[in-house]
């Protein structure tokens, strides 16, 4: 089991120098991975400070040497592929190969798409995203590359240079467990982030029954010998640190490869991450 944190890109956490440094203390601290959320606007009519995902995580490459960064998760349905694909690249070298593509259909779309005259169609989000990876690994692989779709065309280029890793950069693919599509679509790639929902739309967790229900389920969609992440989010380190360790661990015996010590932007304060972070990973 590999343990990172995800971090908001908005309130209290919308700083690039704030992102670094706390990305700093969980390389310090044994943390394995440190994500932040992709959004331009996290709640439409909720005015709060946003910082661009991709200049922070630039921030957080230049501050650590170990620790794996990424976004967790970016809404390829809204953007440009091709911009894409020299943004990760261009971070992945900068890193010494360190990135890791979180990637999603994108939420909520009242803020981060509507307001843009994004489309908001579940299946035309979905659509733009199978497209956009399609093109991704496309100009990844530094060959001349076309492609002529519903959504994207691309014309006979080639970018230049290549990710540092080899055969790319890895992708982990996000869904609203337990909708099948998106367990099908990772399958196709590097890892699965399932997210459950709740009553009123309030996250729930993911259980160790859900973690082999999925792992069961990847299985028969994967055509790859290499094993696929699964990536759970959750509270672990919490005021019983002692006790921190045992739903990661239970999950990890269910299947699960990577535990991400989240953190709810509306109900925690600056200091409660920070002392998360500090304390390390559960179980370490």
């Amino acid at each position: 089991m590999r343990y990172g944190v995800s971090m908001p890109n908005f309130g209290e956490y919308g700083d690039c120098r704030l992102l670094a440094e706390l990305a700093r203390e969980a390389e310090a601290t044994g943390w394995d991975g440190f994500f932040i959320w992709d959004h331009l606007l996290f709640w439409k009519g909720l005015d709060m400070p946003i910082v661009d995902p991709w200049v922070a995580l630039t921030a957080i490459a230049l501050a650590t040497e170990r620790v794996r960064l990424g976004p967790l998760v970016t809404p390829v349905a809204r953007r440009r592929p091709w911009k894409l694909a020299r943004e990760t690249a261009s971070l992945d070298h900068l890193s010494g190969g360190r990135l890791i593509l979180g990637v999603g259909l994108g939420d909520p779309v009242e803020a981060d798409f509507a307001p843009f005259g994004e489309a908001i169609d579940a299946k035309t989000r979905a659509r733009r995203l199978d497209e956009g990876l399609a093109i991704l690994v496309g100009l990844w692989a530094g060959q001349p590359f076309s492609y002529d779709g519903e959504h994207f065309r691309v014309d006979n280029v080639t970018f230049l240079p290549t990710p540092v890793q080899s055969p790319r950069i890895p992708i982990w693919v996000a869904g609203v467990w337990p909708n099948k599509p998106p367990v099908r679509r990772a399958a196709r790639w590097d890892g699965y982030f399932p997210i459950k929902m709740g009553a009123g739309g309030i996250f729930a967790q993911v259980t160790v029954a859900d973690a082999r229900a999925i792992g069961e389920y990847m299985t028969a969609y994967r055509d790859a010998a290499d094993p696929l992440d699964l990536v759970v989010t959750g509270r672990a380190v919490g005021e019983d640190y002692a006790r921190g360790a045992e739903l990661p661990t239970a999950l990890a015996a269910a299947g699960a490869t990577w535990w991400i010590e989240g953190f709810d932007p509306w109900n925690s304060t600056l200091a409660k991450p920070r002392d998360a972070i500090r304390r390390g990973p559960p179980g370490r």
